[in-house]
């Protein structure tokens, strides 16, 4: 491939369908898809593959992991920025990533990306086989958060403690072993097409998991008391419904049913009315697993009990859609569900998901949601689920995506030792506990290592986020945020396509060293597609820069037919060009990429691009629709 010197000043511009005034750019679902799998690789332990690990700046480690304890737990996934595996929210991930390759599985299938979702899924179940030895044991965390984080190093290089903790008879954990026991189960739902036999390996585990649950009943913190200050629990009846519930679903055992119905009122399944769903708290999730047998027609004796937790699936949904009488989750000005200060991504993340695969559950039965504020189309709940996913992606105050690595602007201080420090494929040497915190930590630099696909904890109530690597509470990414984002993702791509999105990048560094593959952006298949070269605007006479300006692709929507225009600015001086300001003209819809200078039309290049040096280029990409947009030079040095 001719390589070219070409940097990346991505200009997108959308138009009118039909409407008076601009529309926002949309987003490359499948993309952000492809970079949401791609963080699991990234967050692995243990000893690498060779053909299923496409982040290249990792490598082995913990592989010692449980040899003190006589027992192996190498593999599973580090949780966070840290290295410590949690067993709890590590669980959780795995359920979410599972319920998303079942509930989305054409979705999935279609993209070509079922077999990397089902390899992010046996990293963890594999590991849970591992951790789980006997009926009565489950060990539920390697490493001490404590001590991990006194210490700023590559998890190739770990020298802090990697000390393995259980639950059993005497030190019970029944929502640890629960929300595992849920993994399992819905994991073997997701294999059973695939590996039978792997699938019916995980459903053992998971009925052991679950009776050891009920039987032992404690909070797991109490029994591994070093998780308590990093992932306390709230309690365990919501995890044990939770199993039984995902136990019904893949084993069709009228037991696991019953014993959902006849727990309902001392377990809280229909007496919590709740506002979040997250790895601490399943209510949402059981009641919403569960109206889906009673919309099937399915709940026979146990309808009337069903239709309860309907009642408060029912009640989730319309707080999140602000149609709850005034009970709703609090949002943030530009439209992000807020819940929490401190990482509060991965909880608007894990409502959207719920909200999504409700969405599918109520428009298979053509039904629709039921909320004080009046009755609510499936399409509304997926529309809501598209503002969240779209807001993560960059649609928000600070035009900025969550999604690390994809689209032109994300953050690139993230709060992560791996992605912070150079990979040990460049830097040989050891990088040292507190070395890391010298060196690496406090750099003002961009991370060395894109962790794309991990979602960073997002902005504040007000919509305003810092990019600092020790902003923890805002930039660091975690397996929960990211584990729903798989089938949200999937399904937005399969009901909106991917007009004028952002294209996949390679793996790079840093943003503005990515260079745009000239055939991926805006990739539909099914329309039609032009090559060709449109006359050039020209150039102020003695202007040290030309531009070649090219249609790669068009597509039809009703009657409008879009242009992806693709613009390449060349030096074509012997002298660098710095300060170069364009007037950019006959544009209908916005500009992205470039900064305004405040005079209307009028942009300069991103401030890492400031300087174009003789032969070198620069490209940028707008879509409309009616002729191409007028690119003049206003000034330059």
């Amino acid at each position: 491939m001719k390589n070219l010197n070409i940097s990346l000043c991505m200009v997108m511009a959308v138009v009118l369908v039909g409407l008076v005034g601009s529309v926002p750019l949309g987003f490359n679902y499948g993309d952000a898809l492809d970079k949401s799998l791609m963080f699991f690789e990234a967050q692995r332990s243990g000893k690498l593959p060779l053909q299923q690990q496409r982040v290249k700046w990792r490598a082995d480690s913990g592989l010692k992991d449980g040899i003190q304890q006589g027992v192996d737990l190498v593999g599973g996934y580090y949780d966070a920025g840290d290295h410590v595996k949690f067993g709890l929210p590590m669980a959780y991930s795995v359920t979410m990533l599972a319920w998303g390759a079942i509930e989305f599985s054409k979705e999935i299938t279609g993209l070509n990306q079922m077999g990397h979702t089902l390899w992010a899924i046996k990293w963890g179940t594999d590991y849970f086989i591992k951790a789980h030895p006997q009926p009565n044991v489950l060990w539920g965390q390697v490493g001490d958060g404590t001590s991990d984080h006194y210490c700023w190093e590559r998890a190739e290089d770990m020298t802090t403690s990697r000390t393995a903790y259980k639950i059993d008879e005497q030190h019970p954990g029944s929502d640890l072993a629960g929300e595992t026991a849920a993994a399992l189960a819905s994991a073997a739902i997701a294999f059973r097409p695939y590996n039978s036999s792997y699938s019916n390996l995980l459903l053992v585990h998971a009925k052991q998991l679950f009776t050891f649950a009920d039987r032992y009943r404690g909070l797991y913190d109490e029994s591994i008391s070093s998780a308590k200050q990093f992932y306390d629990s709230s309690g365990y009846s919501d995890e044990l419904l939770w199993a039984a519930a995902w136990l019904h679903r893949a084993t069709g055992d009228e037991y696991y049913l019953k014993y959902v119905v006849d727990n309902a009122v001392y377990m809280g399944g229909t007496g919590w009315a709740v506002k979040e769903f997250s790895w601490d708290n399943k209510y949402a999730g059981v009641q919403t697993l569960l109206s889906k047998v009673l919309l099937e027609g399915k709940a026979g004796p146990y309808a009337s009990t069903l239709k309860q937790y309907q009642a408060k699936a029912d009640y989730f949904s319309c707080a999140c859609l602000q149609k709850n009488d005034g009970y709703n989750v609090q949002k943030t000005p530009g439209g992000l569900l807020y819940l929490h200060e401190w990482n509060n991504m991965q909880y608007a993340s894990s409502a959207a998901f719920l909200l999504a695969v409700y969405s599918n559950y109520l428009s298979a039965a053509k039904a629709q949601l039921n909320c004080p504020e009046g009755q609510i189309q499936p399409q509304e709940l997926l529309n809501f689920v598209k503002s969240q996913a779209d807001y993560i992606l960059g649609k928000n105050p600070e035009d900025m995506s969550y999604l690390i690595g994809y689209g032109p602007k994300y953050p690139i201080h993230v709060h992560h030792r791996g992605s912070s420090i150079a990979s040990v494929f460049s830097l040989h040497s050891e990088v040292g506990c507190a070395q890391g915190f010298d060196a690496w930590y406090n750099r003002i630099e961009p991370n060395p290592n894109v962790i794309h696909g991990g979602l960073v904890g997002g902005p504040d109530r007000n919509d305003d986020y810092t990019d600092d690597r020790s902003n923890y509470e805002q930039s660091e990414p975690t397996l929960s945020g990211s584990a729903p984002l798989v089938g949200i993702f999937a399904k937005l791509q399969s009901s909106y396509g991917n007009i004028g999105s952002y294209h996949k990048y390679n793996e790079s560094p840093l943003p503005q060293q990515k260079t745009p593959s000239t055939t991926n952006l805006y990739n539909n298949p099914s329309k039609k597609t032009n090559l060709y070269k449109e006359p050039t605007p020209k150039t102020p006479q003695g202007a040290p820069v030309d531009f070649l300006h090219s249609i790669s692709s068009s597509w039809t929507v009703g009657t409008t037919t879009y242009y992806r225009h693709k613009v390449i600015i060349k030096n074509t001086s012997a002298k660098p060009v710095s300060d170069l300001k364009l007037v950019v003209e006959n544009l209908s819809g916005s500009v992205w990429g470039l900064s305004p200078t405040g005079e209307k039309n009028t942009y300069e290049l991103p401030q890492w691009h400031k300087v174009l040096n003789p032969g070198s280029e620069c490209m940028f990409v707008y879509v409309q629709g009616g002729p191409q947009a007028k690119i003049l030079i206003q000034s330059f040095h």
